[in-house]
C-alpha cells in the first residue's frame, strides 16, 4: 500500500458517527439487543453455524469460511462484537461476560431453536467459552482457532496499554495507526490480499469508540485470563466436543499457549500448523476448510 492511501486511511480514524444515515450504506443487517445494536449477516440453511470474530477485525475476517460453510449447505451467522465492526460502541467495559450475554442474546433472536456449531477465533476462543459454560445444550461442537483465554506472557505494548492513563495515552497518539498497520501483518500466503484488507479494517475503525472499545477489551478480556480458564475448566466439564487449531508461527496468540490449553481440554482434537500465523483462517482459507469440514462430519 502506497505511504498516501495508508496516511489517508489512519487520518480516517474514528472521523464518524455511527449514525442511522451511516448504517444504510452498510452491507449486512442490525438488530437492537439488550447489549447493545449489533450488525450481523445470517444467510443460508441446514444445521446452523455461528462465527465469532477476535480481538480488532471485525466478522470478515471470516469470509472464506463463511462462503464454504454456506456452499456446503449450513445456515450460517457472523456478527461484530460490540466496540468495533459496525456494532455500537457501548460505553461498558468488554468483558468476556459481556460480550457472551452479546451472543446469547444473538442466537437466542435468530437461531432460537436447536444448537449450533460455535466457532472463536483470537478473543473469540474468550468469548464462545464463556458462553459455552453455562449454555452447553446449545453448542454442537466448540471451534477454537488460536483462541486467547490462557496465561501468557504479553508483549511491551500490552503491559503499557493495561497501565491507566499510560494506556489511553498510546491509544490515542499512536494506537489506531498500529492496528490498522497490523491487521494484516500476519498473513503469509495471502500477502496479495493485504491491502483490501488493511482497507475493511481501516472503513468500520473510523467510527468513533472504536479505540475505546479495544482498550477496554485488551484490558478487560485478553489480559484477564483468570477469567476466562474457569470458563475453558467449565467447557471440559460439560463433555463440549472441542476441536483447536493453531499456528505455530502466531506472533498475536503464541503457540506455547496451546500446552495449557490441552491440559484443560484433554478429549479435544488438535491440529497444527506448522509455520502459520495467527490469521490462517483467512490466510489459509482452503487449508483451515478442510479440517473443519472433516471435524463436522465426524
Amino acid at each position: 500500500m502506497r505511504d498516501e492511501e495508508f496516511k489517508a486511511l489512519a487520518e480516517s480514524l474514528e472521523k464518524f458517527e455511527l449514525t442511522e444515515s451511516e448504517k444504510k450504506k452498510i452491507p449486512g443487517s442490525f438488530i437492537s439487543l439488550p447489549s447493545g445494536e449489533t450488525h450481523y449477516e445470517l444467510k443460508g440453511e441446514g444445521e446452523a453455524v455461528v462465527l465469532v470474530h477476535g480481538f480488532a477485525t471485525p466478522y470478515y475476517i471470516y469470509d472464506k469460511i463463511f462462503d464454504f460453510l454456506l456452499s456446503k449447505g449450513y445456515k450460517v451467522l457472523r456478527y461484530d462484537l460490540l466496540g468495533r465492526g459496525y456494532s455500537e460502541r457501548v460505553k461498558k467495559k468488554y468483558t468476556p461476560q459481556l460480550f457472551a450475554s452479546q451472543l446469547k442474546e444473538l442466537t437466542d433472536a435468530l437461531l432460537p431453536e436447536g444448537s449450533f456449531y460455535l466457532f472463536g477465533t483470537s478473543m473469540g476462543g474468550s468469548i464462545v467459552t464463556a458462553y459455552a459454560a453455562n449454555d452447553p445444550e446449545r453448542v454442537k461442537k466448540l471451534f477454537l482457532l488460536a483462541p486467547a483465554g490462557m496465561k501468557f506472557s504479553p508483549p511491551a505494548y500490552m503491559r503499557a496499554a493495561n497501565i491507566p492513563v499510560v494506556g489511553e495515552l498510546m491509544f490515542k497518539t499512536i494506537g489506531g495507526k498500529v492496528l490498522i498497520r497490523n491487521s494484516c501483518s500476519e498473513l503469509i500466503y495471502s500477502k496479495d490480499e493485504a491491502d483490501d484488507y488493511m482497507r475493511k479494517f481501516a472503513d468500520s475503525s473510523k467510527y468513533k469508540g472504536f479505540l475505546r472499545g479495544t482498550l477496554s477489551s485488551l484490558r478487560n478480556t485478553l489480559m484477564k485470563w483468570d477469567d476466562c480458564i474457569p470458563n475453558y475448566e467449565k467447557v471440559a466439564e460439560n463433555k463440549t466436543p472441542v476441536c483447536i487449531i493453531w499456528g505455530t508461527g502466531d506472533k498475536t496468540m503464541p503457540f506455547y499457549q496451546s500446552e495449557q490449553m490441552k491440559e484443560i481440554l484433554k478429549d479435544c482434537s488438535f491440529y497444527t500448523f506448522d509455520g502459520s500465523g495467527h490469521i490462517f483462517l483467512y490466510d489459509e482459507g482452503e487449508r483451515t476448510c478442510e479440517v473443519i469440514e472433516k471435524e463436522m462430519n465426524a
